[in-house]
C-alpha cells in the first residue's frame, strides 16, 4: 500500500491546488486515493478491506500528505472510520456496506450538536464542524453527549457516536480556511432525525470499559480491532499532521536548492542554512519514528490480547501528539528562515506551510493536557487532566 501511495504521489500533488481552490478533493484527487487502497485500508477482510497493520496504514497517509496534506487528511480521517464501523452490530455493518462495501463515512465527533437516547434509538439535531471529506462521502458519525450511563459502579457521561445517512442531514459549505483548503471540512446540519439504536455505540465502552466485548467483535475479531479508539485516532491525526509538514519539508529542500540571496549567493552554501536543515530532517525523522513506534506497540498488545494501562494509553497519546506538535514547530522554524518572499500568497512555501499549521490545530493534537494525563499517572497524582483513553 505505502509503494502504491508513492505510485498515487504525482497525480495527488498535480490536483492539489485544484482542490484548494474547489474547497474539496478533485475527482481526480479521490481515484487516486482509491486507487492506493488506503480508504478501505482499515476495513475488515470479510468486507473485502484490507485489515492491515496500523503502522503500514499510518506510513501511507504520510505519503500521501506528503504529496498533498488535503488527501492524506481525508485518508486519514474518512479512512479510519471503517475500523470503527467494524466495532457495530452486524446489522449496522450490513445496512453501511450489504450493497456498497467501498461506501465511504465522513464524521465530526466534538459535541456540539444534540444526541438524545429515546425509545428504540436517539435523537439528533444540532450543528457539527469540521466534517473532512464530507462531500466524497454518503453518511456520517456524529458524536454527543447522550446522558449518563453507568459501567462497574460508576457513572460517566455517555459519549456517543451515532450513523446517519446522506439523507439524513444536510452539508453546508462553510470552508473558507487558509490550510487544508482541499479537505472540504464543512458542517454538518441536523434537524431532528431519529437514529435506530443499532447505530449507535457509546464510548464509554472504548475508554473506561476498554476490553468489554462489543458487538462487532465477534465477527471482526482481529487484533486491529482491540485497539483504544481514542489513541488509535490520535495516531492517524498525526499521521495526516506529519504528512503536511514533510511535504513543506520537500518543498522548502527544493526551493532552497537553487535559492540565492539579495547578493547572489547560492543559499545552499551557507552553513546556517545546512544547519536549519539537518536539524529539520532530523525532528522530522523522529517524529515519524515515534508514530510508527506507537502503531508497532499498539498492535503488539492487541496481538497479544492485553488491554493497556491508562497511563500507557495516555503515555501514547502524550507521545503521538507530541511529535505532530514537533513537526509543526519545525516546520515554522523552517519558514522563519525562507525569506520575506514566503510571506506572498503565491509563493510555493505558503500553501503547504498553511497546511501544516492548520493540521497541527486538531484538537486531538493539544498537548498541554495530555502531558498532565501522563505525567499525572507516572507521578501517582490524584488530580489527572480529564482526556479520552
Amino acid at each position: 500500500m505505502i509503494e502504491r501511495a508513492r505510485a498515487a504521489a504525482p497525480a495527488l500533488a498535480a490536483a492539489d491546488a485544484e482542490g484548494a481552490k474547489l474547497g474539496r478533493l478533485t475527482g481526480e484527487a479521490v481515484a487516486a486515493l482509491e486507487s492506493t487502497g488506503v480508504l478501505r485500508a482499515l476495513q475488515p477482510a470479510r468486507w473485502g478491506g484490507g485489515e492491515v497493520h496500523l503502522a503500514e496504514y499510518a506510513e501511507t497517509v504520510i505519503e500521501i500528505g506528503r504529496a498533498s496534506a488535503s488527501a492524506g487528511w481525508v485518508a486519514s480521517v474518512v479512512g479510519v472510520h471503517p475500523w470503527q464501523i467494524a466495532l457495530f452490530p452486524e446489522e449496522t455493518q450490513k445496512e453501511i456496506w450489504g450493497e456498497d462495501p467501498a461506501r465511504r463515512i465522513a464524521s465530526s465527533y466534538t459535541p456540539t450538536g444534540k444526541i438524545e437516547k429515546v425509545d428504540g434509538g436517539y435523537r439528533v439535531s444540532g450543528r457539527w464542524s469540521f466534517s473532512s471529506g464530507s462531500g466524497i462521502c454518503d453518511g456520517v458519525i456524529l458524536g454527543g453527549i447522550a446522558g449518563r450511563r453507568e459501567l462497574n459502579g460508576t457513572e460517566y457521561p455517555d459519549f456517543t457516536s451515532v450513523i446517519l445517512d446522506a439523507g439524513d442531514y444536510r452539508i453546508e459549505e462553510n470552508w473558507n480556511v487558509a490550510g487544508l483548503r482541499g479537505t472540504g471540512s464543512n458542517d454538518i446540519v441536523v434537524d431532528g432525525v431519529f437514529v435506530p439504536g443499532h447505530r449507535g455505540q457509546s464510548h464509554v465502552y472504548y475508554t473506561h470499559g476498554l476490553g468489554t466485548p462489543l458487538p462487532g467483535q465477534e465477527l471482526n475479531d482481529g487484533p486491529l480491532y482491540r485497539t483504544p479508539w481514542a489513541v488509535t485516532f490520535n495516531l492517524i491525526i498525526a499521521a495526516g499532521a506529519l504528512g503536511a509538514c514533510l511535504g513543506f519539508y520537500d518543498q522548502w529542500v527544493s526551493e532552497t536548492r537553487g535559492r540565492r540571496t539579495n547578493y547572489g549567493q547560492l543559499l545552499r552554501e551557507e552553513p546556517g542554512v545546512q544547519n536549519h536543515l539537518a536539524e529539520a530532517a532530523w525532528q522530522l525523522d523522529a517524529a515519524v519514528l515515534k508514530v510508527k513506534r506507537a502503531a508497532d506497540e499498539l498492535m503488539e498488545h492487541a496481538e497479544r490480547g492485553e488491554i493497556p494501562s491508562l497511563e500507557q494509553r495516555a503515555f501514547w497519546r502524550w507521545d503521538i501528539a507530541r511529535s505532530a506538535n514537533a513537526a509543526v514547530d519545525t516546520v515554522q522554524a523552517l519558514m522563519r528562515v525562507s525569506s520575506g518572499r514566503s510571506a506572498f500568497v503565491d509563493h510555493p512555501l505558503q500553501a503547504k506551510f498553511q497546511d501544516a499549521v492548520a493540521a497541527g490545530s486538531h484538537a486531538f493534537l493539544f498537548d498541554d493536557s495530555l502531558a498532565k494525563a501522563w505525567g499525572g499517572r507516572h507521578l501517582g497524582a490524584e488530580k489527572l487532566a480529564e482526556v479520552h483513553l
